[in-house]
């Protein structure tokens, strides 16, 4: 029997890559603070995401979920809001197009703060200090005061996710996202990538497709679906102390929810047995996700799957492989075939960033762009031979003009990487890398539609 659910079990299972803040006090009063703010999101729409996430589930949808490594209080600017928002609605665009599926757009933006690390502190010739866990525990300067843990940043993170999340909301019901401003969404600096060839060519056959529309009397006056779109929020629920604060019961049903994001996701370090992070997630009525790397058995992501989806409702489940290039095929079919043997209701999403880090020459940590697209293949590969569905992907990026993961279209060498490499945790893609990755995928999912048709026929 499963120990009653409460919003602070979590506390009585182990915690792992949670941060130990000295001043008892200072944090407890963060926790209250936070309790009493408004949620930042709302049950309803957590329900009206899985309800998407559910067509994802059986094949008639695709999930994009995209944006940074990790959010900072110093790059916190509309703007970057902006081009982070408007190049996911560039991908979708294209991969909407090439499948002739609806695409799930979920940003990991509005609250994608804490991160785990391999080690709890860093030295730098004689001084040892914390590590650097996310702008929302402490900062990434390497100075004593500045790297101690502070939970006033907890708050701070809110106001920073509210703020975000406000600007969100505006750009996908007040305009901005219509597919009238198709051919507005590129980037200036995105001309020299031949992929902004390309959307310009889908672009004008959208826009040549609205023009017929508006025609014959469709606009989006008359079809409100034309003018905006849904766009969801996500993160990894990490810092427990916080997702705890921002759990609320629904007035409606009666469910708990944790109202910081819609969907929430287990990574790959937090996700065994005994977990607290797995204990909290089981409570929720949000969407959940599950990191699932080279050391996950078929036995223990059964178990986790029973735990977190006893009722095996649809859309309540994303797994999220991340094996490397070299490891995709050979370690997620087991996942795969064991998952679709038992029954489980899932979505398969693809993160090609985290098993495909190198150290550069130059001394950046990067990731090659080959390396990311040869794991997305294989990713497919394994789903086609398993004749189970390619639900998703996963990516790290920004709407910057950054140089921090090499290769692509454009080309960016390892001597290019100092040139603008601003991330504060692990290596992006950045517009014109994101979107080359939009018609690769979009390839793939053209060919898995086409291969469905001719096996329906």
């Amino acid at each position: 029997m499963a120990v009653k659910w409460t919003p602070d079990s979590w506390r009585t299972q182990e915690a792992r890559h949670i941060p130990a803040y000295r001043d008892a006090a200072a944090l407890a009063e963060a926790e209250a603070t936070l309790k009493n703010y408004p949620p930042l999101v709302f049950a309803g729409e957590a329900r009206s995401l899985e309800k998407e996430l559910a067509r994802v589930a059986a094949g008639e949808a695709f999930l994009l979920q995209g944006g940074d490594c990790a959010e900072s209080f110093a790059e916190f600017h509309p703007n970057n809001i902006r081009d982070t928002f408007r190049v996911l609605l560039m991908m979708a665009v294209v991969m909407t197009f090439a499948s002739k599926r609806p695409v799930v757009k979920l940003g990991r933006m509005a609250g994608q703060f804490a991160k785990p690390r391999s080690a709890p502190t860093e030295k730098q010739g004689d001084v040892e200090l914390p590590s650097y866990f996310g702008d929302n525990i402490n900062g990434i300067e390497f100075d004593p005061a500045v790297r101690e843990p502070d939970p006033s940043r907890m708050v701070r993170a809110y106001s920073q996710s509210a703020a975000t999340l406000n600007l969100l909301r505006a750009f996908a019901s007040g305009g901005y996202a219509s597919l009238q401003q198709v051919q507005q969404w590129m980037h200036d600096f995105m001309g020299r990538s031949p992929w902004a060839d390309r959307y310009a060519e889908t672009a004008d056959r959208i826009s040549e497709a609205m023009d017929f529309m508006r025609a014959c009397g469709i606009s989006t006056d008359t079809v409100p679906q034309l003018q905006g779109t849904s766009f969801y929020t996500s993160h990894e629920a990490l810092l427990l102390p916080f997702e705890e604060a921002m759990t609320r019961r629904d007035s409606l049903t009666g469910d708990w929810y944790d109202t910081s994001a819609h969907f929430l996701w287990i990574g790959d370090r937090t996700r065994f047995e005994g977990s607290a992070h797995v204990e909290f997630l089981r409570g929720i009525g949000n969407p959940i996700g599950i990191k699932c790397g080279p050391s996950l058995s078929t036995d223990a992501l059964l178990n986790m799957l029973d735990t977190l989806n006893p009722m095996r409702i649809p859309g309540r489940m994303t797994l999220i492989s991340r094996f490397g290039h070299d490891k995709v095929e050979a370690g997620l079919a087991p996942l795969v075939r064991a998952v679709k043997k038992e029954g489980h209701p899932v979505i398969w999403s693809c993160d090609p960033m985290h098993g495909n880090v190198v150290k550069s020459e130059s001394g950046f940590k990067t990731r090659p762009f080959e390396r990311i697209m040869a794991e997305l293949r294989g990713f497919f590969a394994v789903h086609r031979a398993e004749g189970t569905h390619a639900g998703g992907i996963h990516i790290e990026m920004t709407g910057q003009n950054v140089t921090e993961c090499t290769g692509g279209a454009i080309a960016i060498t390892d001597e290019a990487l100092g040139d603008r490499y601003h991330t504060h945790c692990d290596p992006r893609l950045n517009a014109a890398q994101s979107l080359e990755v939009a018609f690769e995928v979009a390839e793939m999912l053209n060919a898995e539609v086409s291969a469905s048709a001719r096996k329906a026929a």
